[in-house]
């Protein structure tokens, strides 16, 4: 069986959310997906707009997922490992990037394949975010 894994915030879930999670699936059995849990999202600065409890509720619920966890920290390969995953599935945005490079590496190790995805252009939360606050007359900044 063909583990793969992939994690993110999935705030105000999107178009490209969804296309992220249904190629993942599309090259493994069994897909497992990390939802950033709020005290995480804090680190990084942010604040999610939908609470940890429904986000990983509407990943949940998403036919292209098997399975879900909650992502504690940053270390995807050592959730990979525990988990037993071959792939992990990130967006291509990251690609090339010397930290992901790096990652790369450690991740080949190990027999983990890193997988990148096209960005879907166009659609991001930062984005949604930007808009509705716009509407409210804030920014992004009045949220940290």
């Amino acid at each position: 069986m063909i583990i793969g894994y992939t994690a993110g915030v999935y705030d105000l879930f999107h178009i490209g959310h969804l296309n992220l999670l249904k190629n993942a699936k599309g090259m493994c059995d069994k897909l497992i997906v990390g939802v950033t849990v709020d005290e995480l999202v804090s680190y990084k600065n942010k604040k999610a707009f939908i609470p940890y409890d429904e986000r990983i509720e509407m990943v949940r619920s998403c036919r292209y997922v098997d399975a879900v966890v909650p992502q504690n920290d940053m270390d995807k390969l050592a959730m990979c490992k525990k988990l037993g995953a071959s792939y992990l599935f990130v967006g291509d945005d990251w690609y090339g990037s010397e930290k992901w490079k790096n990652y790369e590496k450690e991740f080949n190790k190990n027999n983990i394949k890193i997988i990148y995805f096209p960005y879907t252009k166009g659609i991001s939360s930062t984005r949604i975010r930007e808009l509705l606050l716009q509407e409210r007359g804030a920014s992004l900044s009045d949220l940290k």
